[in-house]
């Protein structure tokens, strides 16, 4: 029997593609407790920014490569010359800006695991540690954004991180499950 799925897609011109289907199914509004992953799915969702998410999906594996794993650590201390290099790498979106948020967002990153122990305290403490379902009947009920990225937006802005208003930071808490906007009827929720 065929799953039911969300009514749809984040693949290019509304098609599901074996990537969208994949992170839809297995990490789509699926808590996300890890901080490499926390700021992996940070760098992607800004990559993201007027491109569509299927592209960053087919990308993924070629930015994990690039920004070393996606270890804050490393890509903290980046320079110049490994900007260069990023702005060479065909396998990822090689936008300047993006690049240096990616890298100015690891700063800060860090910076809040060690005000507050570990990214992951600070990100879910904004609903307690609560998953935010939303029970949706239609998936066309799906806000852009809300008050709680609102809030979420201007508290990162604050601590100096970069490609994070609030559209983006909305698809950032759904992509790390602390916002459910799986369709009721999905098999996935």
């Amino acid at each position: 029997m065929e799953k039911r799925r969300c009514n749809f897609s984040f693949g290019t011109g509304g098609r599901q593609t074996e990537w969208s289907l994949v992170y839809h199914d297995t990490r789509w509004c699926k808590e996300e407790h890890r901080d490499g992953e926390l700021y992996a799915m940070l760098v992607l969702e800004g990559m993201q920014a007027g491109v569509s998410w299927d592209l960053i999906l087919k990308k993924e594996e070629n930015f994990r490569r690039a920004f070393d794993g996606f270890d804050p650590n490393i890509v903290a201390a980046y320079g110049e010359e490994k900007v260069q290099a990023l702005m060479q790498d065909k396998g990822i979106i090689r936008n300047r800006k993006k690049i240096e948020a990616a890298i100015a967002n690891a700063q800060a990153f860090l910076k809040v695991q060690e005000e507050f122990g570990s990214f992951n305290a600070f990100i879910w403490s904004f609903t307690d540690g609560k998953v935010i379902d939303h029970h949706l009947k239609d998936v066309r009920d799906m806000p852009a954004k809300d008050e709680l990225s609102e809030r979420v937006s201007a508290e990162l802005k604050r601590r100096g991180f970069r490609f994070v208003g609030a559209t983006i930071v909305y698809s950032y808490l759904q992509g790390i499950g602390v916002i459910n906007d799986h369709w009721e009827e999905c098999d996935f929720r």
